[in-house]
């Protein structure tokens, strides 16, 4: 993930420069702000995307001598299918929908929102590899 952590610091570098000439520049927070997040979400993307690299070493894709052949197999585990996603899609827009229509309606989102995360990331926590 060497080249995926060279391009996200690359785009991290322009929002960083950009964000600091916007702010030196311009007369309004909101586009300095804008830019900021953005320079820290794709800094966030290049570490995690470093920290694998160096975690789990070099892929197939990262070396040039690689025959095709060489990749061939299973990847990983997959999920068949889930439930899932579809309560925190529910529990997502209900939970919008609240900020909107009231309060009420923002809890009831949550009550479905949190379940459907929690079961989401833990379906398949004790499967063995």
């Amino acid at each position: 993930m060497r080249a995926e952590s060279a391009l996200f610091a690359g785009v991290a570098a322009f929002f960083a420069v950009t964000g600091a000439l916007y702010g030196w520049l311009a007369a309004e927070p909101a586009g300095t702000v804008a830019l900021t997040v953005a320079f820290l979400m794709s800094g966030l993307l290049a570490l995690f995307c470093w920290t694998q690299h160096v975690k789990r070493g070099e892929r197939l894709q990262d070396r040039a001598d690689i025959a095709v052949v060489e990749g061939a197999g299973p990847l990983d585990f997959f999920a068949p299918h889930s439930l899932y996603p579809v309560l925190c899609a529910l529990g997502a827009a209900l939970f919008g929908l609240g900020v909107v229509f009231g309060v009420w309606l923002v809890l009831i989102g949550f009550g479905v929102l949190v379940p459907g995360t929690v079961g989401f990331v833990f379906q398949y926590g004790q499967r063995e590899r």
